[in-house]
């Protein structure tokens, strides 16, 4: 397949280029008056995550909505769940401020954000696990 060659030299140039920056980072210095490579390196991984997005939605919305027409029915119901969880995340976090921090005055936003990451990762942290029990079970069942 062409497609496969294509891939394998566009993966090959965007590893040549975050070598070339990591090593540009390291030659010039991460120190803080000389915040160049930093911001190289940030923009880079910005636009390393467009890359990556703009794969997954050519590669999930538009080719597998060609192939499969009712995978975009599933796509949309796969999406409503993800953002219902994120919403309930949300919608639980506290947002109350550290015990003990004594520095700067944070936005009630900034802790109301942290907090739902703090649920999030408590939630997909127990989900994970409890795949892997449930995964483990059937196995044991099935044999």
């Amino acid at each position: 397949m062409k497609y496969d060659k294509i891939i394998k030299w566009f993966l090959l140039a965007l590893f040549i280029v975050g070598a070339a920056l990591s090593f540009y980072g390291f030659a010039v210095g991460f120190e803080t008056n000389n915040s160049a490579p930093v911001d190289n390196m940030l923009y880079c991984a910005y636009a390393f995550v467009a890359i990556a997005l703009a794969a997954v939605l050519i590669g999930v919305v538009v080719i597998g909505g060609i192939n499969n027409p009712k995978s975009l029915l599933w796509l949309t119901l796969g999406l409503i769940v993800i953002a219902a969880v994120i919403g309930g995340a949300y919608f639980l976090a506290p947002g109350t401020p550290a015990v003990g921090y004594l520095g700067e005055p944070v936005s009630d936003m900034t802790l109301k954000l942290t907090d739902t990451m703090l649920n999030l990762t408590y939630l997909l942290c127990g989900g994970a696990v409890l795949s892997l029990i449930v995964g483990a079970i059937i196995t044991a069942f099935k044999k």
